[in-house]
Formats: C-alpha cells, structure tokens, sequence
C-alpha cells in the first residue's frame, strides 16, 4: 500500500479483487467438482457487499475495516486453496480427498469466522445486498457445522479396483465417471499430470505411485474399451469380444434405450428405433418425444447413415445386430399401448428401495422414467403401487445419474393432477429445490420442470416459493442451457402469480437478468422475459426495480417491432411505470413512445390497444398540466 493510499480503499479493492479471481477460476473436473463449485458460487455472491461499499460515499469505521481485512486473508486462503485441488492427477486427488475435504473445511470456518465480525447495521449499503449476504452467511455457517461427507461408493470402489484383479467393469465406469477419466484424451492427461507428479513432488509418495499406476493402468483399459473411437490393435479386439462393450448414446432409441435396429428421422431431426415411434404415433401423440416440439408431419425416414454406423460398431465389437426391439416387442400384437405391467412395476419398487445396490437402483429409476414418460395409465399405476415416496428419497441420492432418474421420475407422474398431492405430501418441494441448486444440469432443467408442473395448484406455488426456489431458479435462468432457460423462466412466471413470490422474486435480484435477456434479441427468451416482468411490475417493489433498470428505451422499441404479444406485454409494463410517475412518463416521450402507442392503440390486441390508450391519456393530461 503506497503512503497515500486510504486502507478503507485499499481493503476494498483487493476484496473485489479476490471475488474477481475466485470467479475467474476454471471449472473444476474432478473428485473436488462439488465443494470447489459451492465455494467459488458463494464468494461470487458477497462481490455486491465489497461494490457497494467501495462506490459508498460514508466512511468505514476502524473495526469495520479490520474485519474487512481478516475476510481478505480469508479469501486468499480460498483462492489458495482451490487453486490446488484444481488442475495436476485426479487420482492423486482422488487418494487425498480426506485431506482435501478438511482444507475445504477450514476454509469455509475462517471465512464463517470473517463474516460473522462484520456489523451490517455500520455499513453503508442497501437492503438488498445487505439480505444476500446475510443468506451468504448463512450459508457459510451451515457448510461450517456440516462435513461434507465422503462418497463411501467411490472409497468402496477404489479399494476394490486396488484388491481385486478382474473387476467388475460397472465399478470401472463409475470411477471412470466420477473421477472424470472418461475419454482417451482424459486418460492421457491423467498420464501426464501422473508423470509431472513423479518428477516434481517433495514429498515422499511412497505406496501412492503404486495405487495411482494400479487405477490408472484399469481406468485406461476400461476407456479403450467403453469408447468405439479408436483404432484397436487385434489383441485389444479379442479382449473386446469377452465384455459387453458400451452402447454410445447415439445408437440406442431414445424411447426403448436399446441400441437401433432400424433408425428413423422424424420431423424435428431426432431418431428413433422405428418400432417404437410408430407406436408413439398410433398412440395419438403429436410431438416428438424426446423435444416435445410438434410434429409438422408423421413421416418416417432411414437414417442410412447412422445404420451403417451401427453396423460397423456391432462388428468391430463382437456384438450381434439387434433382431427385435426388447421395450416394444414386450406388447403383444392388438394390446392397448397403456396396459401396464403391475408386476413389472413392483419388482421396480423392490429394487427402487434396495439401498444396498445403488446400481439397481439407479437402473429401476431410469426404468420408472421411461415407463412414467410413456402413457396415462402408467402414471396412475405406477403411484398407486407407491413409487412416489421411493422417489423422493432418491433426490438426495449422491449419485447424480440416479438423483437425474428420480427427477425426471417426478416430472413425469406430476402431469396426473392426483399424482400432484402425493409427491408434495411426501415431502418432496424441498428435495426437488436441493436438486435445483446443486444436481447435474439434465436433473436442474428437470427440477425447474417439475417446480413449473406443481405450481399450477395454488397452494403449492406458496409451498415453492417458500422452500426457496426462486433464487435457484433464477441461477438456472442465467446460466442453464437454453432448456434449462425455459423451464426456469415457465416456473418463475407461474410461481410469481401469487403475490408473495414477486416480492421474492425481485428480493432475489431478478430484474437485472431480466433486462439482460430482453436486451439479448438473439437468445430466444425475449418473450418470457417480458411475460416475467409484466407480471412484476403489478407489483410495487417490481414496479421500483424494473424503473431503476432503464427499461423505457427497450420496451418501447418492442412496441414498435415487436410480435402482438410482445407488444402488449411491453404495454402493460409501460403502462405500470409511468402511472403516477412523471419522470418515467418523460423519458417515454423523449424515447418516441407516443408515435409507437398511436400505432399499437389502432393495430394492437384489445389489450394491447386498452394499456396504449391509458398510457396515451397520460401523457395528454401531462401537456394539459403543463399548459394550465
């Protein structure tokens, strides 16, 4: 710090800086994902505490500034320490987790401790902010009383993988999963970090380089064999012959999950083993199942090229060309499409609840998915025969392919109306809320469906918005895949029409990514964004957040350009922001509302045409007040 520099400043500064680096950091890929992505996702959150009271004109008291520093060491910690378990062997990692998972421990406690010495009632900063880091806190506090605990699969199946000299191949993909070995490429980095390792560590590793050359000698062979792109040397073909190699995603029928005898395209692009889609078809369904999207025709089309693919797969690797679909041979010629096996069901349950085969349990999830996703008759039989409270259970399964499964389970019951009551009552809005925050992006898309599928009950969307789904909701709404944008902004708008949840909504910094989004003409969420402030903007706290975003220039060039129902929406919002608001009502005028709303109130829908000539009344009792 130069003589002249204030330490109020110069504290500020480098906290913002610290936030700014943990930001920065690159995605972690290895055993640490879960605890590096928790840590860099809270202290991104307390960059608006250091902002505001860097940008503050009130002076910072001494003790305020101490505690301030003590943060800063803290955050250095942090940087420190997920700069070291990010990058170098995810074996490595993998042996030292227990170590780890303590470093990631007392770093979270000296941050806990940091933050607990800050009075918020001293500072110069807004309610807003000053909630966030209050929730950050909290956070932080629980993180501090719970340790994470350590996946004891992933312990099982390292000490099998070190013990046992032919090992089951599903203990090699799981730690081929988790470990994040699951390319030629992951493994050949692995090789290299490995060797650095030898070459570079002052420490003495001892047994570890005999366990780190063991796994990495079976994960490697296990990839060669799990990945069809690669040139096989003959010996490697004949070890082929002997394991049933893994089905790329690609080649199995996205309805039956069995590898394609017969692919077809239908209108949406996706293909399916034709069997099946046919009799999605016959069934009276309009869409395509795997996107929803509507079926502009029920044409079917070889997909020539992806057959001949499959074939040379089937080839290269030993197996025989599939003669009949397993999931649509099961129905007999002239059967309802819905008649549902209950004692195929039930021996689901039975696995479902196996907590000691997690494998089982994984594969009859997936299986209830399915089977949910297919029929109505489905829906009911599998909740009568009481797969819900299974289900819920498995939110908080450590396994993120399972915890995808039952999800996705959910969402699928939840479009029975009765099937909504049983998955609240067994307690599952917090759960699906936990998978909302922290599960895989498929299972966080798939969350955000289900919040959006039992929100349509009234009582529920009070339930949801109690339970905290709105912040991690609008995470998925700036982050998720373009999906995952959807569902997010379908759940937010459908939640937001009871009261409390706007102010929750807006509470939890909304606008701002709501303006982004309405500003990015190209990324497709024009329309719900606009729908989701609409709505806001009814309400007072809305309304004040949405005038303090500069919306006045955008809405009104949506007026002007865009779509009926855009236009209508954008209407609304104006229409909300400048009654009783002289200033909000000039700036429409100095952007050229009038013209626009002249246009909307003669071309517009009936709503769209009522909101412009109320704004259009407004404006003319200004000039009469400016005249009188």
């Amino acid at each position: 710090m130069g003589p002249m520099e204030d330490p109020e400043d110069s504290v500020l500064s480098r906290l913002v800086e610290s936030v700014k680096a943990i930001s920065e950091l690159p995605e972690c890929r290895n055993v640490s994902k879960k605890m590096y992505g928790n840590l860099v996702r809270r202290v991104k959150l307390l960059s608006p505490l250091f902002e505001e009271l860097r940008d503050s004109e009130k002076e910072l008291g001494e003790e305020e500034v101490k505690a301030l520093e003590s943060l800063r060491i803290a955050l250095d910690s942090a940087k420190d320490v997920l700069g070291s378990v990010n990058g170098g062997s995810k074996l490595y990692q993998a042996l030292q987790r227990e170590n780890i998972t303590q470093k990631f421990h007392q770093v979270t406690e000296v941050i806990e401790v940091a933050l607990s010495e800050i009075h918020y009632d001293n500072l110069d900063i807004s309610e807003e902010v000053r909630e966030q880091i209050e929730l950050v806190h909290a956070q932080f506090k629980r993180a501090k009383g719970r340790r994470d605990s350590l996946d004891f699969q992933l312990d099982m199946d390292l000490a099998l993988a070190l013990k046992e000299k032919d090992l089951d191949p599903a203990i090699l993909k799981r730690l081929s999963e988790k470990l994040h070995l699951k390319t030629i490429n992951d493994v050949k980095k692995e090789s290299l970090a490995f060797h650095e390792l030898v070459i570079s560590s002052n420490e003495d590793l001892g047994n570890r380089l005999e366990e780190m050359s063991t796994l990495l000698k079976k994960i490697k062979d296990w990839v060669l064999i799990a990945s069809p792109q690669f040139d096989t040397s003959e010996g490697e073909k004949g070890l082929i012959k002997h394991r049933s190699p893994v089905i790329p995603d690609d080649f199995r029928c996205p309805i039956s999950l069995e590898l394609m005898k017969d692919p077809v395209i239908v209108s949406t692009g996706q293909t399916y083993e034709r069997s099946c889609i046919q009799k999605w078809l016959d069934a009276g369904h309009k869409t395509c199942p795997k996107t929803q999207q509507t079926l502009l025709h029920t044409a079917l089309t070889p997909n020539y090229v992806l057959k001949s693919l499959i074939a040379l797969w089937c080839e290269s690797n030993g197996v025989e060309l599939p003669k009949k679909q397993a999931n649509c041979r099961s129905k007999k010629h002239g059967s309802k499409a819905s008649d549902c096996d209950r004692a195929a069901v039930e021996a689901l349950l039975e696995k479902l609840a196996n907590i000691g085969d997690p494998e089982q349990q994984r594969a009859a999830a997936g299986e209830l998915r399915l089977l949910a996703k297919r029929n109505a008759d489905n829906r009911v039989c599998i909740a009568e025969a009481g797969a819900i409270p299974l289900l819920v259970e498995l939110l908080s399964s450590l396994d993120p392919r399972t915890q995808e499964h039952a999800v996705t389970a959910l969402l699928n019951l939840s479009i029975n109306e009765s099937n909504k009551g049983t998955i609240v009552n067994a307690g599952a809005i917090p759960d699906i809320v936990d998978v909302l925050r922290n599960g895989s992006m498929e299972a966080r898309e798939n969350a955000a469906a289900t919040l959006f599928s039992l929100s349509v009950i009234d009582e529920y969307k009070v339930k949801i918005g109690a339970a905290g789904a709105i912040p991690a909701l609008i995470t998925l709404l700036c982050e998720g895949t373009p999906r995952g944008k959807k569902d997010a902004a379908t759940a937010i708008f459908n939640l937001s029409i009871y009261q409390g949840n706007k102010a929750k909504a807006v509470k939890a910094g909304i606008v701002g990514p709501l303006m982004r989004l309405l500003k990015d003409a190209g990324g497709g969420m024009v329309d719900e964004a606009l729908a989701i402030m609409a709505i806001l903007s009814s309400h007072p706290e809305g309304k004040t957040a949405i005038a303090q975003a500069d919306p006045i220039p955008v809405l009104v060039e949506v007026i002007r350009t865009g779509s009926p129902r855009n236009r209508e929406n954008s209407a609304a919002i104006l229409w909300s922001l400048c009654t009783g608001d002289l200033e909000q009502l000039k700036l429409a005028r100095e952007v050229g509302a009038e013209e626009a709303l002249k246009e909307l109130s003669e071309n517009g829908t009936d709503r769209a045409k009522r909101k412009a000539g109320n704004i259009l009344e407004l404006l003319q009792r200004m000039d009469e007040d400016v005249d009188s």
